[in-house]
C-alpha cells in the first residue's frame, strides 16, 4: 500500500490480469441481464399481438422487470457483508436463469410477467454485487477504468440486444429471447466459481426488516400506481392514488426512521457527501428521460414505420455503436479531469439527438434518425457511466457496497417510473388520434394501419404521437444539465487520501 510520502508506481492506474479476470467475470452477468432487458424491448409489439393484449398491459413485462430490480436491491447491501459478494452474485445468477427458463414456458401473459418478476429478483442483485466487486478489487483510484469496463454491457446491451431480439422474434420465437439466458448463465456462474476471489462474510450489522417492510412494497406500490395511469386514463381512479400514497407513505416513514436508527437498510447519511447527492439527482432525470425514450424507440419503427423487430433492432445499432466509441474515453477522462467536464457535453449531445426525434414524422430520413441515435451514443457514453463514476469515488472502500446499493435503488426505481411516465404519455396521444380509451391507443394504431385505406392517415397520426412524446423526453434530459452543473470538475482524491478518511487496511486489500 502507498502512503502519502510515497510516489505511487507509474503502472499504479493500470488494470492488472486479477482485476481483468473479475471484470470478464461480472461483465458476462451484467450482459445476461442488460441485453434481457434491450431484447424484451423489441419484442413488445409482437408480444401484444402474441396475447391479444393491450400496451398497458404488455409494459409490466419492463415494469415488472424493474420494479422486481427495485424491492430486492435495498438487501443486496447487508447481505454482501453477511454471505459475502462471491455467493451471492452466483445466487443471484442462479434466480435469473431459473427465472428466464420460466419465462421462456410461460402460457398467457400474467404467467411471463410474474416469471419476468423472479428474473428481476436475481437482475436486482447482480449489478450492485458485480459492482461492489469490481470496485473493491481494483481500488478507488482506478473507479473510472472500472466503470468503462463494467459499462461494456451498456455498449453490447444497445447493438446486440435489440439484433438478437428481432432476429429470435422474427425467425424462432419469442420464447428464446429467454431461453438464451440459460447457456449465459451457466457459463457465468461457473466462471464466477473459478475465477472470483474467496471473501469471507464479514460480521454484519443486524438485518433491518422493518427498514425492509416500509422501502422494498413501498417502492412497489408506487411504481404499480403510477404504472396503473395508462389504464385508468388519470390519477383518480382508487387503483392509481391509493398504492401510489400507500408508497410515498411508507417510503417517507422509512426516510423518517433511517435517519434515527443506527444500522438502517440504505445508509442515508451518504447523502450528507455533496458529490454522492448530487449525482444521484443527475442519475435519477437522466434515468427517468433516458430508459423512457429507450421503451419506445423499437415500437416507433415497427408500428409507424412498418419494420420487422430485426430490422428495428438494426436501426438502433448506431446508438450502441456511438456509446463504444465514447464510454472507453469518457470512463480515463474521469479519473483525469473529473465527471463534470466529461458528463456535460454528454447531456448536450444527447439533448442534440433527441430534438431530432421531436419533429420525427411518418417518412422522416432514416439517414437523419441513424445521425442522431449515433450522436445519441455517443452522449450516453459520456454519461452514464461517469455519473455513477462521480458518485462512488469520493467515498470509502468500507462504504462502497452500501453506497452501489443505494444507487442502483436510484437507478432502477427512476427507470421504472420513466418508463411508466413515457408509456402514459404515449398511449394517451395514441388514444387521442385515434378517439378511444387511453388502454386501447396502440391497438387502435395497429389496425388502422394494416388497413390500406387507413394507413397513410394512422401513420402521420401516430407518428405525430411519438414526436410529441419525445418533446417531454426532451424536457426531462434539459433538466439534468441542472444539477450535472455541479458534479466534480477536478479528479477524485488518490487512495491514500481514502485510507485517512478511515477505511482500515484489512477493507482495502479486499
Amino acid at each position: 500500500m502507498t502512503t502519502a510520502s510515497e510516489p505511487r508506481p507509474a503502472d499504479a492506474d493500470k488494470l492488472d490480469s486479477a482485476v481483468l479476470k473479475v471484470a470478464a467475470v461480472v461483465v458476462l452477468g451484467s450482459v445476461m441481464a442488460i441485453l434481457d432487458t434491450t431484447v424484451v424491448n423489441v419484442a413488445l409489439q409482437a408480444l401484444t399481438l402474441e396475447f391479444q393484449t393491450s400496451f398497458d398491459t404488455i409494459q409490466w413485462i419492463a415494469t415488472g422487470y424493474m420494479l422486481a430490480l427495485a424491492t430486492v436491491i435495498p438487501v443486496t447491501g447487508w447481505a454482501c457483508d453477511r454471505f459475502g459478494t462471491k455467493r451471492l452474485y452466483m445466487l443471484a445468477i442462479t434466480f435469473f436463469l431459473v427465472g428466464s427458463a420460466l419465462a421462456g414456458a410461460a402460457w398467457d401473459i400474467e404467467s411471463l410477467i410474474v416469471f419476468r418478476v423472479l428474473q428481476g429478483l436475481g437482475g436486482g442483485m447482480l449489478m450492485p454485487a458485480g459492482m461492489t466487486i469490481l470496485t473493491k478489487t481494483a481500488g478507488p483510484h482506478r473507479v473510472g477504468r472500472v466503470m468503462a469496463v463494467l459499462g461494456v454491457p451498456m455498449l453490447l446491451g444497445p447493438i446486440g440486444g435489440p439484433i438478437l431480439g428481432g432476429w429470435l422474434v422474427d425467425s424462432v420465437s419469442w420464447r428464446w429471447i429467454f431461453y438464451i439466458n440459460v447457456p449465459i448463465g451457466v457459463v457465468a456462474i461457473l466462471l464466477a466459481w473459478k475465477l472470483l476471489p474467496k471473501d469471507e462474510p464479514r460480521p454484519a450489522e443486524k438485518f433491518d426488516f422493518a427498514g425492509m417492510v416500509m422501502l422494498s412494497p413501498g417502492l412497489a406500490a408506487l411504481i404499480y400506481g403510477v404504472s396503473n395511469i395508462p389504464h385508468h386514463g388519470g390519477v383518480g381512479a382508487t387503483n392509481v392514488w391509493l398504492p401510489g400514497l400507500a408508497g410515498i407513505v411508507l417510503i417517507v416513514a422509512f426516510v423518517v426512521r433511517a435517519l434515527k436508527v443506527a444500522n438502517p437498510l440504505v445508509d442515508l447519511t451518504l447523502f450528507r457527501n455533496r458529490t454522492f447527492s448530487i449525482a444521484m439527482v443527475t442519475m435519477t432525470l437522466f434515468m427517468i428521460a433516458f430508459l423512457g425514450s429507450m421503451l419506445i424507440l423499437p415500437t416507433y419503427f415497427v408500428l409507424v414505420r412498418g419494420e420487422s423487430a430485426l430490422q428495428a433492432g438494426l436501426l438502433l445499432a448506431p446508438q450502441g455503436i456511438g456509446a463504444m466509441i465514447t464510454m472507453p474515453i469518457a470512463g480515463r477522462l474521469v479519473d483525469k479531469i473529473g465527471a463534470g467536464k466529461v458528463v456535460l457535453p454528454g447531456i448536450l449531445l444527447i439533448i442534440a439527438s433527441v430534438a431530432v426525434f421531436t419533429r420525427v414524422g411518418a417518412d422522416t430520413s432514416y439517414l437523419l434518425l441513424m445521425g442522431a441515435l449515433f450522436v445519441m451514443g455517443l452522449g450516453m457514453g459520456m454519461s452514464m457511466m461517469p455519473i455513477s463514476t462521480a458518485a462512488l469515488q469520493t467515498l470509502t472502500q468500507r462504504t462502497v457496497a452500501r453506497a452501489s446499493t443505494a444507487m442502483n435503488i436510484v437507478q432502477q426505481t427512476a427507470g421504472a417510473v420513466g418508463s411508466a411516465i413515457v408509456s402514459i404519455i404515449l398511449a394517451s396521444l395514441l388514444a387521442g388520434k385515434f378517439g378511444v380509451a387511453t388502454s386501447e391507443g396502440q391497438l387502435a394504431a395497429t389496425a388502422a394501419l394494416m388497413n390500406p385505406a387507413t394507413h397513410d392517415a394512422a401513420a402521420v397520426g401516430s407518428a405525430d404521437a411519438f414526436a410529441s412524446t419525445f418533446t417531454w423526453t426532451l424536457v426531462l434530459v434539459a433538466l439534468c444539465l441542472i444539477p450535472a452543473l455541479f458534479l466534480p470538475k477536478k479528479p477524485a482524491l488518490p487512495p491514500e487520501e481514502d485510507a485517512a478518511e478511515g477505511a482500515p487496511p484489512a477493507v482495502m486489500m479486499h
